[in-house]
């Protein structure tokens, strides 16, 4: 009868290179923003980057480079493990990351911060870009990529494994940070990967 397929689901449309690219460009420059803000209030966060803050914080180096460094592991495992495509947005994206994080301070200058609001505006940003790269096929590299390997050949949840890695390495950070600027942390981990969680599950989207 008329109007009986209105609820009928839509046959799903691939992006095209160039709808890639934009998200590439405009996914790692939401998470290098939040990274920024992340790094002007001295907060942590999980993953490789929590671990390039980590040295960072400790060495002086620059976050950027470091982020690259730390990736270079976790490509290998997606050459070995994931799809060409994934491999080269995946390379592409982090590489973006790295360098948008060196050019916002030339841009953005903040004179005061809260560490609270710096952690759940950051999370929430940076939430955001990571779900625009997720839905084109593309992660950060790191943690990411085992993360999003397991949901899309074991069925487990990305946001899940993420939240556990994020926050054993936010606590691990202890002796580096101030107990409050590690609570804010914990605060801005739990926030990310709900977002995360939320709004990246397996079959929800189906645009790839």
């Amino acid at each position: 009868m008329p109007g009986d397929d209105v609820h009928a689901p839509l046959p799903a449309i691939r992006h095209c290179p160039y709808e890639d690219a934009v998200a590439l460009v405009v996914g790692a420059l939401l998470v290098s923003l939040g990274v920024n803000l992340y790094n002007h209030a001295g907060l942590m966060t999980g993953g490789t980057a929590g671990l390039a803050f980590l040295i960072h914080y400790v060495s002086g180096w620059a976050f950027g480079p470091v982020f690259l460094a730390i990736n270079v592991p976790f490509h290998y495992f997606a050459f070995r493990r994931m799809s060409r495509q994934f491999r080269i947005k995946t390379l592409c994206a982090t590489v973006l990351v790295a360098g948008f994080s060196m050019l916002h301070p030339r841009f953005i200058h903040i004179d005061r911060l809260d560490a609270f609001y710096a952690a759940v505006l950051g999370a929430a940003v940076m939430a955001t870009g990571f779900v625009v790269l997720f839905r084109h096929h593309a992660s950060l590299g790191g943690v990411h990529i085992v993360a999003l390997f397991l949901q899309e050949h074991h069925g487990i949840r990305a946001g899940k494994v993420q939240m556990a890695v994020d926050v054993s390495i936010v606590v691990a950070s202890l002796f580096v940070v101030s107990p409050r600027v590690l609570a804010a942390s914990l605060v801005g981990a739990l926030a990310l990967n709900l977002v995360v969680t939320l709004n990246h599950r397996p079959g929800r989207y189906v645009g790839m």
